[in-house]
């Protein structure tokens, strides 16, 4: 009675219940075994050879493809070519890349699309030409002088055209004569141009060119209207680890230009590059402040060669090429450099810029690394935008 009471008697069966499927367990393990002995007597050693071997290559075939694979991420740092070894056409080629895709993919449409030329092919090449930037006056020269030389040598495939028009380009920019380098000579180079066009990026690229070719640079911060304008040239000048000759906002960028030019006769610096304020044409107060300047340079570097430069962003287009007119008629001009080709599918802005100014482009700017300013050359130039 107390058993059952207390549980006693239900834990007595709980326990008898448990060594019986103890018991269970054990026979069902026993049977088990049995069947995996006689299982494992039936594969024969032959065949647990031959699974061996299969493992064996799979492993291999696995470590072969990891070797690969290995291979294949650490290959590229060996190999990978450093960026200041590539080829100066290959920077061009690959900076005029949209005004390639946009300027010659569409001639080569034209061309094998048509069997002769006729006035139709011609108002398709006059098109193109006129889509790309080339203005229409430079257009219409360019029509007259393919109708020319067709008559003249009686051309009669459309493909023929295409040297004719690189023939007359590479001429057109070969027309135009900038100021020829006197290697006794020291020399000073007037940045100029409206803001946002890349003058301060240009004469930091041009002084790391220049310092590159042995030359000693020395640059003048001018630029004392613009917030931040000394800071950022600063930095370009310690990345073409040039010396820089500054002082604060809102300082007489005269008096800048003056010290600059003092520095550089007392080191012999081969090389002065002066910063100037962005400015438009019709502003008096700062095309005044440009005259001043320049008299200083005559007064008291009269012995060293000068060049103005003219900064124009090619993005512009068109509307680049009338600031640099407006600017011709209050400054002289000696060259552009023309920026930012890399990024827009306008670089047939080059060709009207020569034609209408007769003002040469010495610089281009194909990309953001501080060696993508490249020295313009006519028959790559053009070579790069027909490839």
């Amino acid at each position: 009675m107390f058993k059952k009471f207390f549980g006693f008697g239900k834990k007595d069966k709980e326990e008898k219940r448990v060594d019986e499927i103890n018991e269970e367990l054990e026979e069902l393990i026993e049977d088990l075994d049995g069947e995996i002995e006689e299982d494992f007597e039936r594969i024969s050693e032959e065949e647990i050879l031959k699974e061996l071997e299969s493992v064996n290559s799979n492993d291999e075939d696995t470590q072969i493809e990891t070797v690969l694979e290995l291979e294949e991420i650490e290959k590229p740092k060996k190999s990978e070519p450093k960026e200041e070894k590539k080829g100066f056409f290959a920077k061009i080629r690959e900076g005029l890349a949209k005004t390639k895709e946009s300027f010659t993919e569409q001639f080569n449409n034209v061309f094998h699309l048509y069997k002769k030329i006729d006035d139709e092919f011609l108002d398709e090449i006059e098109e193109i030409l006129i889509s790309a930037d080339m203005g229409v006056e430079l257009t219409m020269d360019i029509i007259d002088y393919i109708k020319e030389e067709v008559k003249k040598n009686k051309l009669e495939d459309p493909n023929e055209i295409k040297g004719v028009i690189k023939r007359y380009l590479v001429d057109m920019l070969k027309s135009t004569k900038g100021v020829e380098d006197i290697a006794e000579k020291q020399k000073i180079i007037m940045i100029v141009g409206v803001n946002g066009v890349g003058k301060t990026t240009s004469i930091g690229k041009l002084s790391y060119r220049l310092k590159s070719s042995g030359k000693s640079v020395i640059v003048a911060a001018g630029d004392t209207f613009r917030a931040a304008a000394i800071e950022q040239l600063e930095e370009w000048c310690n990345r073409a680890k040039v010396d820089i000759v500054a002082s604060e906002q809102g300082s007489d960028p005269g008096s800048i230009v003056y010290d600059a030019i003092q520095a550089a006769r007392a080191r012999k610096t081969d090389v002065l590059i002066c910063d100037t304020a962005g400015r438009l044409h019709n502003k008096v107060n700062l095309m005044n402040e440009l005259t001043k300047i320049f008299k200083i340079i005559e007064k008291e570097y009269s012995s060293a060669q000068k060049e103005v430069l003219l900064v124009i962003d090619a993005n512009t287009g068109q509307n680049g090429l009338i600031q640099a007119k407006l600017f011709k008629q209050s400054c002289s001009i000696d060259g552009i450099i023309l920026t930012k080709l890399d990024s827009t599918a306008k670089g047939g802005i080059v060709f009207p810029i020569v034609k209408e100014l007769n003002v040469p482009i010495k610089y281009i700017g194909v990309g953001e690394k501080i060696d993508d300013l490249q020295v313009f050359d006519a028959e790559m130039f053009v070579d790069a935008i027909f490839e």
